[in-house]
């Protein structure tokens, strides 16, 4: 029973770790400035997007009709549409709305001005659009839906908002704050740890050929066929990296020796792809879900190895 009463408490304790608000500050940031750059980039081809058939570059039934194919539940830009429509609005003003309405949400969550509303309204609009145009959705949108489900029911506003500013609110719970904090981090393990497992699975990692396909599609054919063929001896060196990158970040982002580490090399690989690739949004979106996750607390533990530092050694400077 002891023992048994030991293991329930060191559950507890990973569940529910004492934490403040910050990694939900910079997760609160990161997806509002997510939000406001996804909608600038799709501002000239919102319509064009997802208009109906005979509008749209692809009808947006068609994307709309493949989602109810998982689930007839799954919010559509249709369902705004067909109200519209009941009140006497237009399709083209609907997907205006629509639009604007998520850039404004964006930012909301910038400045942290109604925070709660503006996330549970960015997730339902940014959802409808990944929905509606789900043949042009690709991981990023996933990502983004991800964090704005996990911002909605975390316990916001944080104390650097407007929010708290504006009416003031006691504390979270730091227990609260840090179960929230504990599911993303198991989430990003488990994204990491099966995209790395299946890329280990295959061989076009191991020699290179997967990265070479990547980066010679169109339209991610950003790098020079020429650079990559100089280079083409460095693909498999980069392709086992990436795998051992992603199946060991569930064991060593844990480890506060190797933390910052891992992180550093995970948030390289996001810049580098979204550089190589043009996948700005992508990577955009991992280095916010990574530093809120782990990126605080790395933080915190190179603010205290730096103190510990200059308390040994206080005429020396450490570089920045």
């Amino acid at each position: 029973m002891t023992q048994l009463r030991a293991w329930r408490n060191d559950l507890m304790g990973f569940l529910f770790p004492l934490e403040t608000d910050r990694w939900l500050t910079v997760l609160r940031i990161g997806l509002g400035l997510q939000v406001t750059v996804y909608a600038l980039f799709l501002r000239s081809d919102w319509h064009y997007l997802f208009a109906g058939t005979g509008k749209g570059l692809v009808s947006r039934e068609l994307g709309e009709a493949i989602t109810s194919f998982d689930s007839p539940l799954i919010p559509k830009l249709g369902w705004l549409i067909a109200l519209g429509n009941h009140a006497g609005i237009g399709e083209e003003t609907v997907l205006s709305v629509a639009w604007a309405g998520l850039l404004c949400m964006g930012c909301c969550l910038l400045l942290g001005l109604f925070c709660r509303p503006a996330a549970i309204i960015a997730w339902f609009l940014h959802l409808c659009a990944a929905e509606s145009g789900g043949l042009f959705a690709y991981g990023a949108d996933n990502f983004m839906t991800m964090g704005l489900f996990y911002l909605m029911l975390s316990p916001l506003p944080d104390r650097y908002s407007v929010d708290h500013w504006l009416v003031k609110i006691k504390p979270k719970d730091p227990q609260l704050l840090g179960f929230w904090q504990r599911v993303l981090q198991v989430h990003m393990c488990i994204v990491y740890f099966i995209g790395g497992l299946a890329k280990c699975l295959g061989s076009g990692w191991w020699d290179g050929s997967n990265l070479w396909r990547s980066l010679t599609r169109p339209p991610f054919n950003i790098v020079s066929p020429d650079i990559l063929v100089l280079f083409k001896y460095v693909l498999p060196v980069i392709g086992i990296s990436i795998c051992l990158l992603e199946v060991g970040y569930v064991f060593f982002i844990w480890m506060k020796k190797t933390r910052l580490f891992w992180l550093v090399c995970i948030l390289a690989m996001h810049v580098a792809i979204g550089l190589t690739m043009g996948l700005y949004l992508f990577a955009l979106v991992m280095i916010v879900l990574n530093l809120a996750a782990f990126g605080v607390d790395s933080g915190v533990l190179l603010l205290r190895h730096r103190q510990r530092f200059h308390a040994v050694f206080p005429e020396k400077q450490l570089s920045p």
